[in-house]
């Protein structure tokens, strides 16, 4: 069912974005315009709404952390997910992509790369020997860190479980694990 006729061009066959005779979509009678973080859908069609998407709150999938702003990311939030990586490193790259997934997937919480060339003095910090390093920051407290490159389900099941800790009982750990070894060093001395 070729139309021919007027516009049909040489072949003699109307085509609309290389499909013969395609219907309009409303996707393509829209244009989208990017303007300072927000989106605007113009109707070209008066009978249809203008949309304004505001996204103020709009977040990036990933963050990269330095030694100048990881202070103010980390403890201005109370969920944070690092990867520690390397550009020249094959597993980071694979990972990568898992890693951007599941920053889309989780819109609440904060997902951080340190690039551990650019940004040794973190690597060191954090002790990080290995790369990909996968950590977990929940109230300014570490709460999981695992070198290699994990599965995309792997990656879901540890944000779960870290979802799932009682931060109370963490905290009191922590308390008690300082309390023993400043017990530990006074002995020694």
């Amino acid at each position: 069912m070729l139309s021919v006729g007027r516009g049909a061009g040489r072949s003699g066959v109307r085509m609309r974005r290389g499909v013969p005779n395609a219907p309009r979509s409303t996707e393509t009678s829209r244009r989208t315009e990017y303007l300072a973080g927000r989106t605007r859908f113009r109707s070209r069609r008066p009978c249809e709404q203008q949309h304004i998407l505001d996204r103020s709150r709009e977040y990036m999938s990933t963050v990269e952390l330095t030694k100048e702003n990881f202070d103010e990311i980390v403890s201005g939030n109370d969920f944070v997910l690092i990867d520690f990586w390397a550009e020249w490193c094959g597993p980071c790259k694979q990972f990568g992509p898992v890693f951007e997934r599941s920053s889309e997937k989780h819109d609440d919480l904060i997902f951080a790369k340190v690039d551990t060339e650019a940004q040794p003095e973190l690597a060191q910090a954090f002790q990080i020997q290995s790369i990909p390093t996968v950590m977990i920051v929940r109230d300014n407290i570490a709460v999981f860190a695992q070198p290699g490159a994990l599965p995309e389900a792997a990656l879901e099941d540890v944000i779960g479980q870290a979802r799932a800790l009682d931060m109370d009982e963490v905290r009191a750990s922590v308390a008690e694990a300082q309390k023993s070894e400043q017990a530990q060093g006074g002995a020694a001395q």
